[in-house]
């Protein structure tokens, strides 16, 4: 039994980590995304160094979270035999990836060029997509990973 206990606590303390490691990801992302919206009156130069450094964390965030962190979450309901929870994290799921696309869309744009005269208006439509995808992704963790820590 005190085996069984170990066991899976190994198993979900791994999926704890790998979130845990994905929100600091999320949280230096948002850092250099303010850091680089308070950069308005710098020269491009500045705010293309910053810019490039919140594209990078950004895309390695999104990357974790399609190929990482959902399907561990999927992967625990469904361990647990929540069908409810497993239904509502595929729901929310469709919710995140909605986003995907427009956070790539940035990227590519500020990847091929050095006009940044734009910038300032893809940061906000940005904020918005950020902030839907972070609700998205908080409620994911909350009906498919939070519900489950004292069954561990």
């Amino acid at each position: 039994m005190l085996e069984n206990c170990q066991d899976a606590k190994q198993r979900w303390g791994g999926v704890s980590q790998i979130v845990d490691r994905w929100l600091a990801e999320r949280q230096q992302m948002l850092v250099k995304y303010c850091a680089l919206s308070d950069t308005k009156d710098a020269d491009d130069t500045a705010r293309g160094t910053k810019l490039r450094a919140m594209c990078e964390i950004m895309v390695d965030y999104v990357s974790a979270g399609h190929f990482e962190v959902y399907d561990q979450l999927l992967k625990e309901g469904q361990d647990f035999g929540d069908a409810d929870a497993v239904k509502a994290g595929a729901e929310l799921f469709t919710k995140v990836d909605a986003t995907t696309e427009e956070v790539l869309d940035f990227n590519d744009k500020y990847q091929e060029i050095d006009d940044l005269t734009t910038l300032d208006i893809d940061l906000s439509r940005l904020g918005e997509v950020l902030e839907a995808r972070f609700s998205a992704e908080d409620q994911m963790i909350a009906v498919l990973h939070d519900v489950h820590k004292d069954m561990i």
